[in-house]
C-alpha cells in the first residue's frame, strides 16, 4: 500500500520576533525540465522521473500552496517575482502567464515589481517572449552557460551555442528591457578562449546583467561520477580564480560592473530579488523543494511533485522540516551573505573580536573600508569564502 504523505507543522512566530523585513519576494520552483545536465543537482525532473506528474497539477497545486502562503503571512504586496527551475520556460507561455496571476490574486504585486523567470533558450520563441511580456514579466534570465560545443558537451547542456544569443535578441525585440545571461566557468577542457568568447558572445547579444559562477562538482551528479571514475579531472581552484579574473576585466570593460560577487550588471540593472536574499529579506518560496524564510524562521516544502501536490489536496502546506534562526544564526549569515556584495558589510555589524579578525584581512589585502563599510578587495572576492570563515571564527 502507497503511504499518506505527511507534512511538518510550522510554529506561530509573533510579528516582534521576526528580524528587519526589508523587501518581500514571492520565488516559485519550476522542477520539470527535459533533460538533466551532468552537473545539477537542483531538484528537477525529467519526464520519465515524474511518474503521472504534469505541468497542469503543478500549476493547480501551486495556486493553493499561495492561497495558504497568504493566509499565513496576510497579504502582502510581492516587490519581486522569480520563477526558477527546473526549466520555468517548458511551461510556455501562458502557463506562466497563469503562475504570474495566481501570485497578483494571493498576494499582490508592489508599484514596479520586478517579475523574473529563468529560461532555457532551446524552449523560448518570439511569440514566448511577447506573452510573458504581457503578462507581466519584466526581466528575462537565459543559460547560456558557454557557447563552445565541447564545454556544452562535457555539461551535457542541449541547447546548440548560438541559441541564447538569437533568444536574447528575441527578448529584446518584444520589449524586455532586462535581461540576464548565465555562465559557467572552469569546466574540464575549457580553455581561455573558450570563456571570452563566451563572455563576448553575452555582451553582443545586448543583456545588461550577466552571471558567472565556478563550476563546482556536486556529489550525486553525473558529473561527480565522471570525475570519479577518471574520465574527467577536478575543475582546478588556480584556473576559477584565473577565469574569474578574466569575466571581471571583460565585463568591466565593457560597463557592466560586479555588485555581488557572482554578478556584473549594468547600473540599475541589479536583480532585485536577489539582492533581497542578500539583505535579510523575506520571501515565500512555493513549489516542489522550495524554501521559505519570514525574519525568524526558515523552511522548505517536499522534494517530489506528486507529494507536494497531494498534500495541498488536503488543503496542508507541503512543509518537510524548518529551522528557527537565534540571533547568532542571523549574524552569521548577514556576514556571510552581504560581505559578498559591493556596498559590503558595516563595520557596526561585527563585534569587538571580529573587527580585529578584519583588522588583519585589510592588511593582508583581503578587504578595505569604504566610509564605514567593509568591502573585498578584487583579491578578496577571489577568497570570498574564507574570508568570511576568518571573520567568523572564534
Amino acid at each position: 500500500m502507497t503511504s499518506t504523505p505527511t507534512a511538518v507543522a510550522l510554529p506561530d512566530i509573533a510579528p516582534a520576533q521576526r528580524g528587519h523585513e526589508g523587501p518581500f519576494g514571492v520565488y516559485v520552483h519550476v522542477p520539470f525540465c527535459f533533460t538533466r545536465c551532468g552537473y545539477c543537482d537542483f531538484n528537477t525532473y525529467t519526464p520519465a522521473e515524474l511518474g503521472g506528474a504534469n505541468p497542469d497539477a503543478w500549476v493547480a497545486a501551486l495556486d493553493k500552496e499561495l492561497e495558504l502562503a497568504a493566509a499565513r503571512l496576510g497579504r502582502r504586496p510581492a516587490d519581486t517575482v522569480f520563477v526558477g527551475g527546473g526549466t520555468p520556460s517548458l511551461l510556455g507561455g501562458p502557463r506562466l502567464a497563469r503562475v504570474l496571476d495566481q501570485v497578483r490574486k494571493h498576494f499582490g504585486l508592489a508599484d514596479g515589481a520586478e517579475v523574473t523567470t529563468e529560461a532555457n533558450p532551446e524552449s523560448t520563441s518570439p511569440e514566448f517572449f511577447e506573452t510573458i511580456l504581457a503578462a507581466g514579466y519584466t526581466r528575462v534570465s537565459l543559460g547560456m552557460q558557454s557557447v563552445s560545443p565541447r564545454v556544452l558537451a562535457t555539461l551535457d547542456r542541449i541547447h546548440s551555442p548560438g541559441r541564447p544569443v538569437a533568444a536574447a535578441r528575441e527578448a529584446r525585440a518584444a520589449g524586455f528591457e532586462h535581461l540576464n545571461i548565465d555562465l559557467i566557468y572552469g569546466t574540464p577542457g575549457e580553455t581561455d578562449d573558450d570563456l571570452l568568447r563566451s563572455v563576448d558572445a553575452a555582451l553582443e547579444a545586448g543583456v545588461d546583467h550577466v552571471s558567472a559562477y565556478s563550476l563546482i562538482v556536486e556529489d550525486g551528479t553525473a558529473l561527480a561520477r565522471r570525475v570519479r571514475r577518471g574520465e574527467l579531472p577536478a575543475p582546478e581552484g588556480d584556473v576559477a580564480a584565473h577565469r574569474y579574473e578574466l569575466v571581471d576585466g571583460r565585463l568591466r570593460a565593457a560597463g557592466m560592473d560586479w555588485y555581488e560577487v557572482s554578478n556584473w550588471s549594468r547600473p540599475g540593472a541589479a536583480c532585485r530579488h536577489n539582492l533581497g536574499y542578500w539583505n535579510g529579506g523575506r520571501w515565500w518560496g512555493a513549489g516542489p523543494g522550495a524554501h521559505s524564510y519570514d525574519g525568524a524562521l526558515r523552511w522548505w516544502n517536499v522534494k517530489h511533485p506528486n507529494t507536494y501536490a497531494q498534500l495541498l489536496e488536503r488543503n496542508v502546506l507541503p512543509v518537510a522540516g524548518f529551522e528557527e534562526l537565534s540571533d547568532a544564526d542571523r549574524h552569521t549569515e548577514d556576514v556571510m551573505l552581504r560581505l559578498r556584495m559591493r556596498d559590503g558589510l558595516a563595520l557596526t555589524d561585527l563585534d569587538a573580536e571580529e573587527r580585529e579578525r578584519a583588522a588583519t584581512a585589510i592588511g593582508d589585502g583581503l578587504l578595505h573600508i569604504d566610509g564605514e563599510r567593509l568591502v573585498l578587495t578584487d583579491r578578496g572576492r577571489l577568497l570570498a569564502d574564507a574570508v568570511v570563515r576568518s571573520l567568523l571564527a572564534g
